[in-house]
């Protein structure tokens, strides 16, 4: 591991009292995370949000000793590590203002190509439930080969998305409560290693971290930034499900929901989803597909607009029309910066541009396409 800031990168996390938001910040104002742990005591406490208190929390390093462990372990095992400002870490989870400042997986997924659907719900899934995922992702896995389901591992929908996802051919990613030194549920082991060559498991948290309660709480939000579409298969009226499904409407991420019966107890969440209108309704992958305007398009050829009747493009703007001529489903707007390696906010503002010129228009899901 080539690294040389990773020990710095381990040891931001490791500073209590300092989150992943307030450590962006620190190293911003910084300039840089080694910075942070060679400033002077006296400048990092004038930093908003610092203080005395943490600035000698700093100073001290007492954190860097563990930071070289973990490294250690990291390298033992193959575990790659993603910072926030590499580019290969996950884009949609990059836009999220509290995501982790690093995160871990074991596997092998790109998570910057395809689309990601996340797939919750209760742990007491019923039959028709779980039939209800079963079905969604094999058809999913037709209509939309490209898809990878992410999911968090744990009992009743979760272990079945995932365990559907293998079946039916699609890449899956499990988000994790804990270190990658264990599993939890241990059960769920086995369906963790078949995931590992065509796919991932994700966490934020170090080895030797245990699977305490708050963590799947803060795990919640990464299936949540990680997902284009977010679908509540089952859910009581409470229940981490309904949680991510909160996370998710802040991150502007399309929300969809199973509903149920009225007086059925595993659908009291879906339904109420639906009713508040935090959800959409959908009852398959096709209704799924049509939402987030996933429908294969064949243009027919004398149909297409010619660049060269747009004689107004930027060169720039040229760019963007020569790469979503070769997406006939359009591409979702971030990662479409991300291709062009370009920020998220110039990219949104050109494309407002080219719609006003008549060149792109925008569909739900922020997707974005040639006219036709």
């Amino acid at each position: 591991m080539n690294d040389i800031n990773l020990k710095y990168k381990i040891g931001i996390t490791l500073i209590k009292g300092i989150g992943n938001n307030l450590a962006k910040n620190l190293i911003a104002y910084v300039g840089s995370v080694e910075g942070v742990f060679k400033e002077k005591q006296a400048a990092l406490a004038k930093i908003p949000g610092i203080g005395e208190m943490l600035s000698a929390e700093i100073v001290a390093q007492n954190v860097l000793s563990r930071a070289e462990e973990e490294i250690e372990f990291i390298e033992k095992n193959k575990i790659q590590t993603y910072y926030y400002t590499d580019r290969d870490y996950p884009f949609r989870l990059k836009e999220c203002a509290d995501s982790p400042l690093l995160i871990f997986s074991k596997g092998n997924c790109d998570f910057n190509n395809g689309k990601f659907v996340g797939i919750v719900g209760t742990r007491n899934a019923t039959e028709e439930g779980k039939e209800n995922c079963r079905k969604l992702i094999c058809d999913l896995a037709t209509m939309q080969p490209n898809t990878i389901i992410v999911s968090g591992l744990a009992y009743g929908v979760d272990i079945c998305a995932h365990k559907a996802a293998l079946d039916y051919g699609l890449p899956t990613i499990g988000i994790i409560g804990h270190g990658l030194d264990r599993l939890y549920p241990a059960a769920h082991r086995p369906t963790a290693v078949k995931m590992m060559p065509n796919g991932a498991l994700i966490t934020e948290y170090l080895s030797q971290t245990n699977p305490d309660k708050p963590n799947f709480v803060q795990r919640n939000r990464i299936i949540a930034g990680m997902s284009d579409a977010l679908i509540v298969i089952e859910s009581a009226a409470r229940g981490g499900s309904l949680i991510t499904a909160e996370i998710a409407n802040d991150y502007n991420r399309d929300v969809f929901a199973f509903p149920g019966r009225v007086n059925d107890e595993w659908s009291a969440g879906c339904n109420a989803l639906i009713k508040n209108n935090k959800a959409s309704l959908i009852e398959s992958a096709e209704d799924l597909c049509k939402f987030m305007n996933w429908e294969k398009q064949n243009a027919v050829g004398n149909q297409i607009i010619q660049t060269s009747m747009f004689l107004d493009l930027t060169d720039e703007e040229q760019e963007i029309v020569s790469t979503l001529r070769q997406h006939s489903d359009g591409i979702q707007m971030n990662e479409l910066a991300a291709m062009l390696a370009k920020p998220s906010s110039k990219i949104s503002s050109m494309l407002l541009e080219m719609e006003f010129k008549g060149v792109v228009r925008c569909l739900p899901g922020s997707v974005y396409k040639i006219v036709k």
